[in-house]
C-alpha cells in the first residue's frame, strides 16, 4: 500500500478508546455534551496527525479548528452551531482544492 499513514497503531487506539469512552459517557449527560465529545475527539486527531500531513492539510488544521472551543456547549454559547458551520465549510473548501474540485 502507498498511502502515507498519518496515525500509528496506538494513536489509532487511543482515538478509538476516547470515541467509546466518550459514547458510554454520552449515556449518563447531558445531550448537549454529545458536540462537545465530538469536537474533543476531532482535537485530538488534529494533535496526532498534524506533524504527518501536507503543509495545506496543517494549515487548516492550525487556523480552523481552533475556531471552536473544545469545552464549549450549545447552552453556554449562543454561537455553537455557527462555528461548527464555518469550520465545516472549511474543511469542505479544503476538501475540494485536495481533489482539484470546484466548489458549487
Amino acid at each position: 500500500m502507498d498511502a502515507k499513514w498519518v496515525l500509528t497503531e496506538d494513536e489509532a487506539l487511543e482515538l478509538l478508546a476516547f470515541l467509546l469512552t466518550a459514547a458510554r459517557t454520552q449515556v449518563d449527560e447531558a445531550a448537549e455534551y454529545g458536540p462537545m465529545r465530538l469536537v474533543m475527539a476531532a482535537d485530538r486527531l488534529r494533535e496526532a496527525i498534524a506533524a504527518r500531513v501536507s503543509a495545506p492539510t496543517r494549515a487548516f488544521l492550525s487556523d480552523s479548528l481552533g475556531d471552536v472551543a473544545l469545552l464549549a456547549t450549545p447552552a453556554a454559547t449562543p454561537t455553537y452551531a455557527q462555528q461548527l458551520d464555518a469550520v465545516c465549510a472549511g474543511l469542505a473548501a479544503h476538501l475540494l482544492a485536495r481533489s482539484g474540485g470546484e466548489p458549487r
